[in-house]
């Protein structure tokens, strides 16, 4: 991959010896610039040329640039042309005193559980008090074009010409032209997607209807009209161009509003935003005549700067990051630059842009549609046969990428445009970042203002905008800010044994250091220790399959040499149904790689109240991972936890959407952002994980939150595992058995197992078993015992203060962030 510095236009006619007639003759792209730097000067270079209009190309440039002897397409109504031509023939073009651009036609890539149901799309479609003439919104009306390798008409779920009410087969070959003339292409074309399948699987996203799958695989806005636009599995520059110009010049004929694009240049990377560039004088056209344009952000993540192309930072347009079907972000997902962004003029009109996603949406395992000419198993053979009913082998397959996450995000935008066809594109872009959900960990120049919510975001589109964003953090003020830094990272491999004592493997932690974080991937009924020099002992939480295998530890940091070692469960700790078969789970043997990451700090800002506080490195943590905030005169962390700081901290941890209800203030005792915590926290289905659940918290009466109510131990035991979404994990526990804890390799009876609420007991015995809540040990021996005990308790009743909160909810780090 290479980085590509943008020249200015003035230094690149010194470069060429052009004696710039004005002003008006703007870039000169850098690429080509370069490759005519290194080639013989009869070479033909396949350019793009763009002129300072905004119609087509005249008949009279037309003849100008045949004068010159070139060959090239105009299209039909950007002011573009693409042609071949040698170094000579360029510097005439980039003189003339109507060029706006010369552009290197760049060769680009296309960038490859039930999605739907993770951003609200199904809780959209049940929610009857959002309708279109009685019916759920669909995208009905709303034309979508998909700008990729073609789309199969062929298929059930996208039948041509009922679903897929266009299809045009376009790739512009320059080699073969003769003068310069309209482009052209073939309409009519029941299948375009001839090679791949990669635009048939985009289409099924956006508007599928799920035919072949009896409805399972249904895309986003199945009511969409689908325009396939495609140039083949091989995609220039001025292929895609072609997309665009179809778009608005077929706009009013198929109600055009979306156009998806799931391409990317992976030479154009930590690029500035041209405006200059043509593809995006292409969408600023778009943008200006009402229709919405989708790109994906692109699969070079997880480094910084990896988004592909400059003209994904185009203030008009939607870039899609991709995440996984945990509202987590994705490992390839390209990145933007934290802080990054500039301002451009066009037309005496000025717009900021930002090195940054808009938004993510899910691209990572995503069914949809397999085109018929695609070989089977072109996209993934080995998940689709081992995932897929056979029946539905042969209509579907299996891929990951932004490519996936893009068009999620146009079918969203086209149900948004049913509902309101008056929104534009300042409208939509804002509405999809006030109504995401948060993402942990993540800060926008990663994953934009969160993961997509449909159903807050047509609810938004249906006039009620301003009730939302007070739980997004791009909005949000902080009173405290960490300045963590990450210092080494590294891999212990450690060895569980049943019988007798296990090795452990050490590691040296530096003065520098403020916390090790440790995690592990682990299903067999173990957990791994880190213990520190003086002895303290720090375990994660138990690794089963039904728990979820991603565990981990945090711990504060001392110098010097650490262990890290494997230690057996003693028991499945009451679970009704052991998922090992193993009677008591001991443990199976096996080895595992637990990650090592120490964190440094570099000052925090806000917490100067902790200063000494034994829990600071914790607090530090939750600060820097964007999971509480500070009060506005300080942590305050010996005072109680309130109710609306609970209801806050979990929408920080991205485990509840946004409220349909915004920041609507139906208790008395919540206002504005207080307001959209409670009713984000209150209300039925809306945690991130789970289809339905009952909600995280329960309203003190029917007018009043309890904002500041103490909240107690049993409660935040409730809450973190009810929005992990393990409800039904937690309600398999035996109430009638007592709630057990396990220290290392000894099982330990709680004394006060009968003062929890029996409902709750599966709760805190989760979330004992996970590392997300504590107990308080004590030794006892009587006069005649011969040994002392050790008695455990739970203290449910016992309120929490926010210094033992932001230890808790640090431990939910390895199930919520990357």
């Amino acid at each position: 991959m290479k980085t590509t510095t943008k020249l200015s236009a003035l230094s690149l006619a010194l470069a060429f010896s052009i004696h710039l007639p004005n002003a008006l003759a703007k870039t000169f792209d850098p690429d080509l610039q370069a490759i005519i730097a290194g080639a013989q000067a009869d070479v033909l270079h396949p350019v793009i040329i763009t002129f300072e209009q905004t119609d087509a190309p005249s008949v009279s440039q037309m003849e100008a640039l045949e004068r010159l002897g070139i060959n090239g397409v105009a299209l039909q109504r950007l002011p573009m042309v693409g042609a071949l031509a040698t170094a000579e023939q360029i510097e005439a073009i980039y003189q003339r005193d109507d060029v706006r651009s010369v552009w290197h036609n760049d060769r680009l890539e296309l960038e490859n559980g039930d999605a739907t149901e993770l951003t609200g799309v199904k809780k959209l479609r049940a929610d009857k008090t959002l309708r279109s003439s009685g019916v759920p919104y669909s995208g009905r009306g709303v034309g979508v074009v998909v700008n990729d390798s073609g789309v199969d008409g062929t298929h059930g779920d996208l039948l041509y010409p009922q679903h897929v009410v266009q299809n045009v087969l376009a790739q512009v070959n320059l080699n073969s032209l003769s003068g310069v003339a309209p482009i052209t292409y073939q309409e009519n074309v029941a299948n375009t997607d001839i090679a791949g399948g990669h635009g048939t699987h985009v289409a099924g996203t956006i508007a599928g209807t799920g035919a072949m799958s009896k409805g399972e695989h249904a895309g986003v806005a199945p009511g969409a009209s689908i325009i396939g636009y495609g140039s083949g599995a091989a995609l220039f520059i001025l292929d895609t161009l072609g997309g665009f110009d179809y778009a608005l010049n077929n706009q009013f004929i198929y109600n055009i509003r979306v156009i998806s694009n799931s391409f990317g240049n992976t030479g154009d990377v930590g690029t500035d935003f041209n405006p200059d560039d043509p593809t995006n004088v292409a969408t600023k056209a778009l943008a200006d005549n009402g229709i919405i344009t989708v790109f994906s952000a692109g699969n070079s993540g997880p480094g910084e700067s990896t988004i592909t192309g400059n003209f994904k930072k185009a203030p008009w347009v939607i870039t899609v990051a991709a995440g996984d079907k945990e509202g987590k972000l994705a490992d390839f997902s390209s990145r933007g630059v934290d802080g990054k962004s500039g301002s451009v003029t066009i037309n005496g009109e000025t717009f900021t842009w930002e090195d940054r996603p808009t938004i993510t949406a899910p691209g990572v395992d995503i069914i949809s549609a397999r085109a018929s000419l695609s070989s089977t198993g072109t996209l993934s053979a080995t998940q689709d046969s081992e995932e897929l009913p056979p029946e539905q082998l042969p209509y579907y397959t299996f891929s990951s990428g932004t490519s996936m996450a893009a068009p999620h995000v146009s079918g969203i935008v086209a149900l948004m445009l049913e509902a309101n066809p008056n929104l534009q594109w300042q409208q939509v872009k804002q509405i999809l970042q006030d109504t995401a959900t948060v993402m942990p960990g993540r800060d926008a120049w990663e994953a934009g203002a969160g993961y997509v919510n449909a159903h807050a975001a047509v609810k938004a589109a249906l006039g009620n905008a301003d009730d939302f964003g007070d739980t997004v953090k791009l909005n949000r003020e902080f009173n405290a800010n960490a300045l963590l830094r990450n210092g080494d990272s590294f891999t212990r491999t450690v060895e569980y044994v049943p019988v007798g004592e296990s090795s452990f493997e050490t590691f040296n932690v530096p003065a520098s250091a403020t916390l090790v974080l440790a995690n592990a991937q682990i299903e067999t009924g173990t957990a791994f220790v880190l213990e520190d020099p003086n002895g303290n002992r720090y375990g994660s939480g138990i690794g089963l399959p039904l728990l979820g295998s991603s565990v981990g530890v945090s711990a504060p940091a001392v110098a010097g040499t650490w262990k890290v070692y494997a230690r057996g469960i003693g028991s499945v700790s009451g679970l009704a149904l052991d998922p090992l078969g193993v009677t008591n789970g001991i443990g199976v043997p096996s080895a595992t790689d637990v990650a090592i990451r120490l964190v440094e700090t570099a000052g925090v800002e806000g917490i100067d109240d902790t200063v000494n506080h034994p829990a600071r490195a914790f607090i530090e943590l939750a600060i820097n991972e964007r999971l509480m905030d500070a009060r506005a005169t300080g942590f305050a962390a010996d005072e109680w936890l309130t109710k609306i700081e609970l209801a806050d901290a979990l929408t920080l941890a991205g485990l509840v959407r946004q409220s349909n209800k915004g920041n609507q203030e139906q208790f008395i005792d919540t206002h504005g952002p207080s307001a959209a915590f409670a009713n984000a926290t209150t209300d039925n289905d809306g945690i991130m994980r789970a289809a339905s659940a009952a909600p995280l918290l329960f309203p003190s009466s029917s007018s009043l939150f309890g904002s500041q109510d103490a909240v107690d131990r049993t409660t935040v035991a409730y809450t973190l595992v009810q929005a992990l979404g393990l409800a039904s994990v937690a309600t398999s526990f035996d109430p009638e058995q007592p709630i057990q804890v396990t220290r290392f390799d000894q099982v330990i009876e709680l004394e006060d197992s009968l003062a929890i609420p029996a409902e709750l007991r599966g709760y805190v015995q989760l979330a004992l078993n996970m590392g997300l809540a504590q107990v308080e040990l004590d030794v006892e021996q009587g006069p005649f015992d011969l040994q002392p005990s050790l008695k455990a308790y739970f203290n449910g009743n016992q309120k929490v203060t926010r210094a033992e909160f932001a230890r808790d909810v640090t431990q939910l780090l390895p199930r919520i962030a990357n």
